[in-house]
């Protein structure tokens, strides 16, 4: 039986990995430790989450850990050495607001909790995948000094940007801009990831998503815009639009679609490759386009919108999966944004 490691087992991405690599016979080892409602309180919770995939999968092996505990990730590595044949890095903190807030804690998390799993694997398992879910915030604001047209609900790239057509691609400068807290720990991991690859020889591979969603998604007001929308609109609470008159765009990419792409890899890695990951031009939308369309469907989603934008807050991104879809042509985009909203309407019924 083949094994496969996921930390943050719980979170929105790992714990679709966990339901797919379990339901394809692998021994699952998933370590977490509920950072989430640490994070974010009780909209971050993930106890039940775990609880349930425990139930569920008798082959999936969770350990309550914390990733920057280098003493337990290393006693946990050596205990499955040279059996692991795919590492899956999601566990994060992932908010630029809370970042500010605790800084140490966020690049603890970040980049020592990334460096100790990468060590861990050189040192245990150096032939297995390794896979890290980075972010598009490695780049920074830099998208934000181009020039966009608006229309009554977005933002758009002008047409004469080379960007325009497609999205954002690797090519985007990761130097000079205002990235946050939050993107300078992942840049740390994400670089970290890549060296792995390159100096050591493992087979590394950092995808920097966009928005991740998905019916799982415990989204909260500080991380996971579309879920949290969705909550709001459900439960009868009151949305706050952080800047940009609600036309700021968003490529949204399901957790199905993000685990299909670990198994793309899984079946054909790389060494120190990165990707830029997310729902591209067929899965993306303006937080005007959210609530018009839960307005749409008969909620009445109380919601106010404030001037100030979060710091290094995009404008608009969408991203170019073309070079993945270069490397991996099996792979595809499956829902756009809209299906995500109705899914995740769906799960808070059920």
């Amino acid at each position: 039986m083949s094994k496969v490691l996921v930390t943050g087992s719980s979170g929105l991405i790992g714990n679709e990995t966990v339901r797919f690599f379990a339901k394809k016979n692998f021994e699952v080892i998933g370590i977490d430790n509920n950072f989430r409602k640490l994070f974010f309180g009780q909209d971050g919770d993930t106890e039940s989450i775990s609880s349930h995939l425990q139930t569920d999968f008798n082959n999936f092996y969770f350990n309550n850990g914390d990733i920057r505990d280098t003493g337990f990730i290393n006693t946990l590595f050596e205990k499955h050495k040279g059996e692991i044949d795919l590492v899956i890095h999601a566990a994060a903190q992932p908010s630029h607001d809370w970042a500010a807030r605790n800084p140490l804690l966020d690049f603890e998390v970040n980049s020592l909790g990334t460096l100790n799993l990468l060590e861990a694997t050189r040192l245990f398992m150096p032939n297995a995948v390794f896979i890290y879910i980075s972010t598009n915030k490695v780049y920074g604001d830099i998208s934000n000094s181009f020039e966009y047209s608006e229309s009554e609900n977005r933002y758009s790239l002008e047409k004469s940007n080379p960007f325009s057509q497609h999205g954002f691609n690797e090519s985007l400068p990761i130097d000079q801009s205002l990235h946050s807290l939050f993107g300078v720990s992942k840049l740390s991991a994400d670089l970290l990831t890549q060296e792995y690859g390159k100096y050591f020889g493992l087979k590394t591979t950092a995808l920097r998503g966009g928005c991740l969603s998905g019916p799982t998604h415990q989204g909260a007001e500080l991380h996971g815009f579309l879920s949290y929308l969705v909550k709001c609109a459900y439960q009868n609470k009151h949305y706050t639009v952080f800047g940009y008159k609600g036309k700021q765009v968003r490529d949204n990419l399901h957790s199905i679609d993000v685990v299909q792409a670990f198994w793309e890899i899984f079946n054909n890695p790389k060494v120190g490759e990165v990707y830029n990951i997310g729902g591209s031009i067929y899965s993306n939308i303006s937080i005007r386009e959210a609530i018009n369309y839960l307005i749409e469907k008969s909620f009445t989603l109380s919601h106010t919108f404030k001037d100030d934008s979060r710091l290094g807050d995009h404008k608009w991104w969408i991203s170019d999966v073309r070079k993945f879809q270069t490397h991996y042509p099996k792979w595809k985009v499956t829902r756009n944004a809209f299906d995500i909203i109705d899914e995740t309407l769906m799960a808070l019924k059920s």
